[in-house]
């Protein structure tokens, strides 16, 4: 906690630092790390986002409580989502839709429950919510509109499933009047990328304040080797495949050769 608590002073005097004049409410946000590794025996782990809602003289005074939303978004993807349909007696995929800049991992954080944050027209304006996320179709689409939004419930009901979409309204801890924190949980299948930690102070639905930060999730080691080698030389990582597959097993073989 001493830790987090220095980490977030230094955030804060870096921010008064920078000439900016509080005139109102201003959100501080840090992160306890913005590295994650990912090695052979990543089983995932916790980030821990910690901050300050700092005022100054110059802040009005507001009645009831703030609230705070903080969102882990993963970089954008193209996905598709499959449905089975019955052809010739034999249940085959058979309708699909493709969505693009489709966040690879999705964690919100709130103080309440998303409806109870602001309007409809914030909320998705902000991608405040699964419910609120645009899903935009990549390409033309042979399903009927009727049956779209089957499609984009399916998709966002499998990621829950998967570890790699989550609300969790009411898991911010408030430590002080203005100083907070909370955890969010990294699966093991995690994609690696570039994600954005965005985090928004709000008063009775309209928004004060909002910051934004990036973490990198990344492999090490001999994964990160395999890794670009899979994506930057596909060819000569199949080749090298093989070549492992087939001394592995010459190896078996007369080591475990029966005389």
């Amino acid at each position: 906690m001493i830790r987090y608590l220095a980490l977030l002073v230094a955030a804060i005097l870096a921010g008064l630092a920078s000439g900016r004049a509080l005139h109102a409410e201003e959100l501080v946000t840090a992160l306890s790390s913005d590295l994650v590794s990912i090695q052979s025996n990543f089983t995932g782990t916790d980030i821990v986002i910690f901050g300050q809602v700092a005022r100054d003289v110059n802040s009005i005074s507001r009645s009831g409580d703030y609230d705070l939303v903080i969102i882990v978004e993963g970089p954008p993807q193209e996905v598709t989502t499959r449905r089975k349909g019955r052809f010739l007696g034999v249940w085959v995929n058979r309708y699909y839709e493709t969505f693009e800049h489709v966040p690879a991992f999705y964690a919100l954080v709130s103080t309440a429950k998303v409806s109870e944050l602001g309007t409809r027209e914030l909320l998705d304006q902000y991608r405040i919510g699964l419910n609120h996320l645009n899903l935009p179709i990549a390409r033309q689409s042979s399903v009927p509109l009727s049956e779209r939004d089957d499609f984009r419930q399916a998709f966002l009901r499998l990621r829950q499933q998967q570890g790699l979409f989550s609300e969790r309204p009411g898991e911010i801890e408030f430590l002080t009047s203005t100083m907070f924190r909370t955890n969010v949980p990294l699966p093991a299948n995690i994609p690696v990328g570039t994600y954005k930690v965005k985090s928004f102070l709000l008063h009775q639905g309209s928004l004060l304040s909002k910051t934004e930060a990036k973490m990198h999730v990344a492999k090490t080691g001999f994964e990160q080797v395999t890794f670009n080698l899979a994506q930057k030389m596909p060819v000569a990582y199949g080749l090298l495949a093989v070549f492992l597959a087939i001394f592995t097993g010459w190896l078996a073989s007369i080591i475990f050769k029966k005389d």
